[in-house]
């Protein structure tokens, strides 16, 4: 076996992410480090930490951060809460319906963030769902649900659930029947069974969900804008603002370093305090749970009760937000935020397709996503091949490296970026965005198409070869024909996942190159009209089309398991 050949084809990946993933972090060091802002000085300055002193000082930067560390707890809990009974529901659905069932999480992790908070507004506005159905009861509307820390919590719940949802499903869907026969053959009861078996098994689920949600909303701004109304703000929100419109980098620096700190923290504090839990994991004796004799008749009459009312509200709201875009993109109102159905138009569509307003940013959108994902597609798949074929002594830190994307927060790559191109003024900002979208891509590129490399027939490889076909022949008749599924869907999420991002793409877009998300997203936080309604309908039905295409290649649910 040639020992070089791993390392060779994990270079392209990795000297990919040395570029526009790690030199823009180190540039939000350097700037994070100046003592006063510049936005046109040399990168590298004389070190100094007055940036972090102003953060501590300085009692709104002080209580942004805490704000932003106690919303994110509770996007958490509340992630947990509603996550765990629709992955047990997915984990114990017959294999027949599980793909189908998957669509549900599914769907809503693939759309727009800025969709999605959309239909928040439309659940909690004055002129809301809820208002309106709470009406019907004869209880007066409550006008004050939107622009709270309240709504910024159930938006991001909405928008960072899936992730937790199939953190837990990945345990839950794991644990040997077996295990629950031997529960029931003591008698235990259902809702006795998840408290004593499979509670305990999922922790290592509920870890990982939990250390992903909490670095994902604690850096997020896009709903917390919408949703807040400016009258809660989030360091993401901070760290655009200094950046973008006050031109103060190294405190955006600053802020963004503060909450990654602040986030690699959280995740050493949960992981040490949720391995406690888990000593059987790590070689020792674990605690059998032993639940009073009082308790399991309580446990017993309301545990299915609580499962279901937790599982109907985690469906409601990961699915009925998109449902009032797509309702009102229908309706014959100027003001976006009614929900009340005045009558049935299709003035918003004829703005979106026939005033050409938005052409030119849907074609950015597109080009962008076609050449970050032609990119990934050709790093990534060298990468795959070095992981299942090829191993070689640091792949587990490399891989690692690799997935570290996921963990970081993207507002800090922004930042990092946005130095850079305004350093090296000849690489084209087209480029730039296309490479922050290639590390965006990247990790779920790897484990996708990793898996696809595993599940391929060597030995038909080895008959094709015996027949004199050399290395290139092999790979053209063979190899990529066995990788078509994989390839295809690894395409089409990654196409949407570029499509449709916001966070990192704001801090990158020009007059000229001002993508479809986030001009959808400038007009959703300025001048709200139905014309919103009617673009993100057209993205949840292109994210439900391409979704259904995949389907009839890769199950949905094999789909995430890769």
């Amino acid at each position: 076996m040639r020992k070089w050949l791993g390392p060779a084809l994990s270079a392209p990946v990795t000297i990919w992410l040395l570029i526009a993933f790690a030199a823009p972090l180190v540039a939000v060091i350097f700037l994070s480090l100046h003592e006063y802002s510049d936005p046109f000085g040399p990168l590298i300055q004389s070190p100094s930490l007055q940036q972090f002193i102003d953060i501590a000082t300085d009692g709104f930067y002080y209580r942004v951060v805490f704000e932003t560390i106690w919303l994110s707890l509770a996007v958490t809990i509340a992630s947990a809460l509603l996550g765990y009974p629709v992955a047990y529901w997915l984990s114990r659905m017959p294999g027949k319906y599980r793909a189908f069932a998957f669509a549900i999480v599914l769907i809503p992790l693939l759309t727009n963030v800025v969709v999605r908070s959309l239909g928040i507004i439309l659940l909690l506005s004055p002129e809301g769902l809820i208002n309106i159905v709470t009406g019907w009861f004869g209880i007066p509307p409550v006008k004050t649900m939107l622009f709270n820390h309240g709504a910024v919590i159930v938006a991001l719940t909405q928008v960072y659930m899936p992730f937790m949802v199939l953190a837990l499903y990945d345990n839950l869907q794991n644990t040997s029947p077996r295990v629950h026969e031997a529960a029931e053959s003591l008698g235990a009861s259902p809702a006795i069974r998840f408290l004593t078996v499979d509670l305990p098994l999922s922790l290592p689920g509920l870890k990982s969900g939990t250390i992903v949600v909490f670095l994902l909303s604690s850096t997020s701004y896009v709903s917390a804008t919408m949703l807040g109304g400016k009258k809660v703000w989030t360091t993401g929100m901070l760290v655009l603002q200094e950046a973008m419109h006050n031109l103060n980098t190294s405190l955006a620096a600053a802020l963004a370093l503060v909450m990654t700190v602040t986030g690699l923290l959280f995740a050493v504090l949960a992981t040490l305090a949720l391995n406690r839990l888990m000593t059987w994991r790590y070689g020792g004796k674990s605690r059998p749970i032993a639940l009073p004799r009082f308790v399991e008749p309580v446990v017993n009459f309301t545990g299915p009760i609580v499962s279901w009312l937790l599982f109907a509200a985690a469906v409601i709201l990961l699915l009925l937000p998109l449902g009032l875009v797509f309702v009102q993109s229908f309706n014959d109102v100027e003001l976006a935020t009614a929900a009340g159905f005045r009558g049935f138009t299709l003035r918003w569509y004829h703005e979106v397709f026939v005033s050409g307003y938005y052409t030119d940013s849907f074609i950015v959108s597109v080009k962008v996503a076609l050449a970050a994902l032609a990119v990934s597609l050709i790093i990534a798949v060298p990468a795959a091949f070095a992981l299942a074929r090829f191993p070689f002594r640091g792949r587990s830190a490399l891989l690692a490296f690799w997935l570290l994307p996921l963990t970081l927060p993207h507002v800090a790559l922004g930042v990092g970026m946005l130095k850079l191109l305004q350093i090296y003024v000849a690489v084209p900002p087209f480029i730039g965005l296309v490479a922050i979208h290639v590390v965006v891509i990247l990790p779920f590129a790897i484990t996708l198409l990793t898996a696809s490399v595993i599940g391929l027939d060597e030995a038909q490889e080895e008959a094709a070869a015996s027949l004199g076909a050399n290395a290139w022949k092999r790979f053209l008749l063979v190899i990529v024909p066995g990788l078509a599924p994989g390839l295809f869907a690894t395409s089409i999420v990654g196409f949407l996942l570029s499509f449709d991002e916001v966070t990192v793409t704001s801090f990158l877009t020009t007059a000229r190159l001002t993508t479809l998300p986030v001009r959808l997203y400038a007009e959703a936080s300025f001048e709200l009209r139905p014309t919103a309604h009617a673009l993100s309908s057209v993205l949840i039905l292109l994210t439900v089309a391409l979704l259904a295409i995949v389907g009839r290649f890769v199950r949905l649910d094999r789909l995430y398991a890769r």
